[in-house]
């Protein structure tokens, strides 16, 4: 069967829940409305998955942190009529889902990027939010792995 022509993405991510059970995400303005994502995003040509998390996180965020485990990796399909500009094929995200820990920094807006702001909500407040698939996708595979 002949491969369909197509776009990949390889994008990585980062769930960070603090010792009050709150979430941190960022506030995604590349769509038509806003809306709450995981901090991170794509990977540079010449670096790692792990690489990109943790530059992600501290653009998107202002936090340094270090990676714990691998949580996942979700794969999604857009068609190229549902995605944003004038794109002429579909696009294949592969996203990897880290659990992280900050390390340093402040919590701090990106400037002139993806994200407009950072903050950290509770856990349960998570469901009311507009939000992106990915923080829900994330939040399951942060569950699985949980042993308290």
């Amino acid at each position: 069967m002949p491969l369909t022509p197509h776009d990949t993405c390889l994008a990585a991510y980062a769930v960070i829940v603090d010792d009050r059970d709150r979430l941190l995400l960022a506030l995604w303005n590349e769509g038509p409305t806003p809306r709450w994502t995981m901090p991170g995003g794509g990977v540079e040509l010449n670096e790692s998955s792990e690489e990109a998390a943790v530059r992600e996180v501290r653009e998107e965020t202002g936090y340094e942190v270090a990676l714990g485990p691998l949580l996942g990796i979700d794969t999604v399909v857009i068609p190229a009529a549902d995605r944003l500009g004038t794109a002429a094929l579909p696009l294949k995200s592969v996203r990897v889902v880290y659990l992280a820990s900050i390390t340093g920094g402040r919590l701090t807006a990106e400037v002139d990027g993806t994200t407009d702001e950072a903050r950290w909500f509770a856990l349960d407040e998570v469901a009311s939010l507009e939000r992106v698939g990915l923080v829900d996708v994330a939040l399951k595979l942060w569950r699985v792995t949980r042993t308290d």
